[in-house]
């Protein structure tokens, strides 16, 4: 199974050094010295990495072969992506791989069905659930403790407690100004 995790940004220095997006909770153990990676677009991989260091908080790595700016510059925006075995499973109990959470039906705590996930987006401050609800439309979920309050691989489902307006219209309009046009 393939599992995407990182994608290549901008060159750095003159040396081939590439700045990375992670997008893994394992990095040290996905994208190590050593670490043969497959690519998308794939003509570009595959890639093995040849050292990494953090710089201002950033990941940066040195494939083999690439040994100036402007080889490292082509990398750009080339997605990383690491074999897995399918039966291998995160090291925290509270994380997932996306193939896991997929096709998962989501529903409230009271069993009231929203519909199946069928993507997950990864942005930067936070993970999504695409979910196609039953007539055919879909529905954002933020991927947080707050919302998603269980995920049972066991009964293929994540349970949801979402905020008024998240999944329907009804949502509460509280706001001192339209209290005080009431007022007026």
């Amino acid at each position: 199974m393939q599992l995407v995790v990182a994608r290549i940004g901008r060159a750095h220095g003159i040396k081939g050094e590439v700045t990375v997006e992670v997008r893994t909770d394992e990095p040290e153990l996905r994208l190590g010295p050593g670490a043969v990676l497959a690519t998308d677009p794939a003509a570009t991989g595959p890639l093995t990495i040849e050292s990494g260091r953090v710089h201002s908080g950033r990941l940066l790595l040195r494939f083999e072969g690439v040994r100036d700016r402007t080889a490292a510059e082509a990398l750009r925006n080339t997605i990383l992506i690491a074999e897995v075995d399918p039966e291998e499973l995160p090291e925290e109990e509270d994380e997932f791989y996306d193939h896991q959470l997929m096709d998962l039906d989501v529903v409230l705590a009271d069993g009231t069905e929203i519909g199946r996930i069928t993507e997950i987006s990864h942005l930067p401050s936070q993970d999504l659930f695409i979910v196609e609800r039953p007539d055919g439309s879909e529905v954002m979920i933020p991927f947080v403790e707050e919302i998603v309050t269980e995920i049972d691989l066991e009964e293929q489902r994540a349970v949801i407690d979402p905020p008024p307006g998240l999944i329907d219209d009804r949502a509460e309009i509280a706001s001192a100004r339209d209290a005080s046009k009431d007022d007026a």
